[in-house]
């Protein structure tokens, strides 16, 4: 069984990196982070999900994202490679930020999630 929980410390990650990356498209307050414990995902460390059109309109909401970490794999990294996951996560939302998703390629590659990462390092 997967167990969720709020990440409130990675949401001030999150903030840190959308302010010194100037990701002005993501509303911050629409981006919750959780942890998942529990996963038979081989490889997934983190996942970007959203509500879709259909359900923003049953729930009469604006587009909200969820960045799910799995614990078991993300919490054991070094830093760096956690904010270069963040990164990656944040890259799979749309300039819209109406509940879509931007692909791996072009748009999120490990050749822009490392230029972006060292935009966010000097940026400190």
């Amino acid at each position: 069984m997967i167990r969720y929980e709020l990440a409130e410390d990675i949401g001030a990650e999150i903030r840190d990196i959308l302010h010194k990356l100037h990701m002005s498209h993501i509303d911050e307050s629409r981006v919750v982070c959780v942890r998942s414990k529990g996963s038979k995902s081989k490889r997934v460390i983190g996942r970007c999900h959203g509500i879709s059109r259909i359900m923003q309109l049953a729930l009469n909401e604006k587009p909200h994202y969820a960045i799910e970490l799995v614990s078991e794999r993300f919490d054991k990294l070094r830093k760096e490679e956690q904010t270069k996951i963040l990164i990656h996560e944040l890259m799979h939302i749309s300039h819209s930020f109406g509940g879509g998703f931007r692909a791996h390629k072009p748009h999120v590659t490990q050749k822009k999630v490392e230029r972006m990462y060292k935009k966010f390092v000097n940026a400190k």
